[in-house]
């Protein structure tokens, strides 16, 4: 696979799922352009790159647009080799996934 050329995420500084891709992307050392969403007032350019759920974050990779920031995290572990977000060995790699999960469910959901 080629190196992606041009990396934006769009986001909201509000939001917890953005900041973990934020987290991940500057990890990888991967360029990024960052877009802030109004959340209020969502563009036509944004509304365009997630019809279905209309959320933050979205990360574009050469015009290419991925939504959910779970999956926006898998994305970025698989394309950027360096500094891998999880372990090799198994079982530290699902400790790891256990305490994602319990921030993802119990933390960022309840932030607000």
């Amino acid at each position: 696979m080629a190196t992606p050329k041009e990396v934006k995420l769009y986001g909201a500084a509000v939001s917890g799922y953005c900041t973990m891709v934020h987290h991940a992307l500057r990890l990888k050392g991967v360029a990024y352009d960052y877009v802030e969403v109004d959340l209020k007032n969502k563009s036509e350019e944004f509304l365009k790159l997630h019809p279905v759920h209309k959320k933050v974050p979205i990360l574009v990779v050469d015009g290419k647009p991925i939504p959910e920031s779970l999956v926006i995290l898998q994305y970025v572990d698989e394309t950027w080799k360096q500094h891998p977000l999880l372990p090799q060995d198994p079982y530290l790699r699902s400790k790891v996934r256990f305490w994602a999960d319990f921030f993802y469910q119990k933390v960022i959901l309840y932030q607000f």
